[in-house]
């Protein structure tokens, strides 16, 4: 499967949320998963960084044009020039999502996740529960887990 992994350009607190989204890339690629992502820094990066380590698969899709913008561990860098619309095709390229932290970019590729339909499970993120096709998770494992049981 694809699974896209989203959230904060920015991470604050590098020990725990960079972490966290590292090893979600981590279990996605030992569980043979392809990694989708926005394709610049933060949990973006970390969570390409994990999945390239354990020998996966990782895609960026980009806001800009130039394909130098990407993080030094996405694979497969695909240039859009349409700045955060380019979430919309974050998510049609994902079977499912994880987010993790992230403010209103996150927040709108959650909804465009939920629009198709996608599962989405989501750690320390967005509090919305209430939606049907989200689920809170605590743990990078709990959450590749999630979305495998969805699909």
């Amino acid at each position: 499967m694809r699974i896209a992994v989203i959230g904060g350009g920015r991470i604050t607190d590098t020990e725990t949320e960079y972490e966290t989204a590292r090893a979600v890339g981590r279990l996605l690629a030992t569980r043979g998963h392809e990694i989708v992502c926005g394709g610049l820094g933060g949990v973006m990066e970390a969570a390409c960084r994990g999945g390239s380590d354990a020998g996966g698969h990782t895609i960026g899709i980009l806001p800009g044009t130039d394909r130098d913008g990407a993080n030094e561990y996405v694979e497969t860098v695909i240039t859009t020039g349409m700045g955060n619309a380019r979430n919309v095709l974050v998510v049609l390229n994902s079977d499912a999502v994880i987010a993790i932290d992230g403010a209103t970019g996150t927040l709108s590729e959650i909804g465009h996740a939920l629009d198709y339909d996608r599962p989405v499970a989501g750690i320390d993120t967005h509090d919305l529960a209430e939606l049907t096709g989200f689920e809170s998770v605590e743990t990078p494992e709990e959450a590749v887990t999630s979305v495998e049981r969805r699909v």
